[in-house]
């Protein structure tokens, strides 16, 4: 049986080897939970549970697997030391998963410290539109590999959505784009249908508006869908290879 343990950091980079000079090629955010396939004094090698990404780690004190019980449903929710008496710890990211051990007030506790509870939903709440709170990305700045409110990547903004909607998404836009097998042609495109160019997606506002974490631009835009096609063309040289609906 695979033994997995839970990130109990904010944001985790993982790399592509074994260095902190290689890519980041991903992120954990708080409570991703993952096995080790190799480790060494200073590095684990892991498969993510969420998605199944692999990539190296630097090697922390990392928790025991803990099955989450709520998820944070706000760009940034701040953690206090204490469930009255303001104390900031740390903020953790959109998506993150706690185990709520305790309620008090208008908080709950869980390892890190207390939560306000108009920041969490429970783990098995889903929404109806599953992008419904994408624009709270608007601005974030563009972080290649990146998966919170520090910086985010047009890949992980449609995982980070789906995932927190209780539905499996790829991490990486080649491996979506083949796994969204519902195809749309241009002149049918509504909100909520995901844009893929080679290396790039973009998800329908509506049928004249999408949001990406666009890296020419340095954040996550709300844009002209026809624009965005035509700027991608004339600076880029890509073309639309899909559009897809869940």
């Amino acid at each position: 049986m695979t033994k997995y343990l839970t990130n109990n950091f904010s944001v985790v980079n993982l790399y592509r080897k074994a260095s902190s000079k290689s890519e980041v090629v991903s992120q954990m955010i708080y409570g991703d939970s993952f096995s080790i396939l190799k480790k060494n004094k200073k590095w684990l090698k892991i498969k993510i549970k969420e998605d199944g990404y692999k990539g190296y780690v630097e090697n922390k004190k990392f928790s025991i697997f803990l099955k989450p019980t709520h998820k944070i449903n706000v760009l940034k929710a701040k953690v206090y030391k204490f469930p009255k008496k303001q104390k900031e710890i740390t903020e953790i990211s959109f998506g993150s998963k706690i185990k709520v051990t305790e309620n008090k007030y208008k908080f709950f506790k869980f390892s890190k410290g207390w939560i306000n509870k108009s920041n969490v939903k429970p783990i098995s709440y889903k929404e109806k539109n599953p992008f419904k709170r994408i624009t709270i990305f608007k601005n974030t700045k563009y972080k290649w590999g990146g998966k919170s409110f520090k910086g985010i990547d047009c890949s992980a903004l449609v995982q980070l959505f789906l995932n927190f909607n209780n539905k499996f998404c790829p991490r990486d836009a080649k491996d979506q784009v083949k796994y969204f097998k519902n195809n749309i042609k241009f002149k049918n495109i509504k909100k909520n249908d995901i844009i893929y160019w080679k290396g790039h997606v973009a998800v329908a506002l509506s049928n004249k508006k999408l949001i990406h974490a666009y890296g020419p631009m340095k954040k996550t835009l709300i844009m002209s869908i026809s624009q965005t096609i035509k700027k991608i063309q004339d600076t880029a040289k890509l073309k639309v290879i899909g559009i897809k609906r869940l």
